[in-house]
């Protein structure tokens, strides 16, 4: 360097021959600013392409974002259309059982009434309002939909509840009702009001029917119940006598053997007794009665028709 200047010398290799050149300080200075400014620039422009292209690729992920859930969101909408059908094939079968329960039906407009109330708010309302409205409209419609279907469901479960609370009784009615033939015989005195006794020789009511059968085939009780006495009852000699609730009682008199004790609970079919001749009568047979609330009905209303010969 000499004076002011700055002097450069270049070569270009062992044998090539040198080169010289002379700068003053202050272009050097001038072309180290140029430099300075360059290098700024350009880290600059890097950070900007480097921030754009961050910026863009999040937008892209947030595109991607929006897109799934609007496909979501359209899946929800088909999926809560097909529980809407589910539920309406449910209601109908529920008013199918309930008329089979002998309850009243649901009036279908009771399960069409929406829903609604300040806890159930807006589209506005959604926090997602504020990024897409588009998308907050379509999930506050997911959202009324499925409380309407919640409301259905719950009274749906209701009436299903108590149409089967009404078969459980029908049920259990149907079960302590009289139905069937007590032993296997034939039909040989029916009920009557006024009948001719065959022992004591005059007319006098027959509460009951007689089946004529051998000594010793099985009786069986004609419906489910607690037996409410098993011994010997004047004029009808071996005896029991079945509470089936509801106000029904039946009575199997003449018996030769008793099988049952008072208080035993027994289902239909069950063999109490065996046919004999005990008692005022003139050959084995079973003497049968049914009564509701202690009035004698005829029988023969209580037994199926095939069974009876």
């Amino acid at each position: 360097m000499t004076g002011d200047k700055w002097t450069f010398l270049v070569v270009r290799d062992e044998g090539g021959p040198v080169r010289q050149y002379s700068l003053s300080t202050r272009l050097l200075k001038v072309l180290g600013g140029f430099g300075a400014a360059v290098a700024l620039a350009f880290t600059a422009f890097t950070l900007v392409v480097g921030v754009n292209g961050a910026a863009l690729a999040k937008a892209q992920h947030l595109q991607e974002q929006n897109d799934a859930l609007r496909t979501e969101l359209e899946q929800f909408h088909q999926r809560v259309g097909e529980l809407e059908g589910t539920l309406g094939e449910l209601a109908q079968e529920g008013s199918d059982l309930r008329t089979l329960a002998g309850l009243e039906t649901f009036d279908p407009d009771i399960l069409e009434v929406g829903v609604g109330g300040p806890g159930l708010g807006t589209p506005s309302s959604y926090g997602l309002w504020a990024v897409d409205s588009t998308a907050s409209k379509s999930a506050f419609a997911v959202s009324y939909d499925l409380a309407a279907l919640e409301r259905q469901a719950l009274l749906l479960s209701t009436s299903l509840d108590e149409a089967a609370d009404s078969l459980a009784a029908h049920h259990d009615l149907m079960e302590s009702t009289p139905s069937i033939l007590p032993t296997d015989g034939w039909l040989s005195s029916r009920f009557s009001q006024s009948r001719m006794h065959p022992v004591h020789n005059r007319p006098m009511p027959h509460p009951g029917i007689d089946i004529a059968a051998n000594k010793g085939t099985p009786i069986y009780a004609a419906a489910k119940g607690r037996v409410l006495r098993a011994g010997w009852v004047a004029g009808y000699g071996l005896t029991v006598e079945i509470d089936h609730g509801y106000g029904y009682t039946t009575l199997y008199g003449h018996a030769s053997q008793l099988l049952v004790r008072r208080g035993q609970q027994v289902t239909r079919g069950d063999v109490i007794a065996q046919v004999g001749s005990t008692g005022v009568t003139t050959s084995s047979h079973l003497h049968y009665e049914v009564r509701i609330n202690g009035v004698a009905q005829n029988p023969a209303n209580f037994i199926l028709p095939e069974s009876v010969p």
